[in-house]
């Protein structure tokens, strides 16, 4: 039975064409993500991109315009329990020297060339790319 929507919110960083990944490792497994997280009770869709990058990456960001929002019930890879809502913006990092990873499980970034293969094992993030190369490489 579901008994918790998680909804999470993911930005897409994107510039000469790359599109900005975590390499990080979540519930025993390793991942190629977008950055971003979860909406935490009270805070708004931006408010909570902007947190995630502050907490994670020590980065700020500027939020631009909303991207995709996924529209089909998806049920968590991690939690039976859970049906998640991602919600992906575009946004321009503004201070991008002063990366610095603060969350322990994540081991690096990488830019990922949009017109490379999809590096992206999750459904969503793996359709907001196919849709970013459609948007970015005209």
């Amino acid at each position: 039975m579901i008994d918790k929507i998680n909804v999470r919110v993911y930005a897409l960083c994107i510039r000469d064409k790359k599109l900005l990944a975590l390499h990080e490792e979540y519930a025993g497994d390793f991942l190629v993500k977008l950055p971003g997280g979860g909406l935490e009770f009270g805070e708004s869709v931006i408010e909570c991109l902007k947190r995630e990058f502050q907490e994670e990456l020590n980065l700020e960001i500027e939020v631009k315009e909303h991207f995709y929002t996924q529209d089909d019930f998806l049920v968590s890879r991690f939690r039976d329990n859970e049906q998640l809502l991602t919600i992906y913006f575009l946004a321009e990092i503004l201070n991008e020297e002063d990366l610095l990873i603060l969350d322990p499980c994540i081991e690096k970034t990488e830019w990922f060339s949009l017109e490379g293969e999809n590096p992206f094992p999750l459904p969503v993030d793996k359709r907001v790319f196919e849709l970013a190369k459609e948007k970015f490489l005209k």
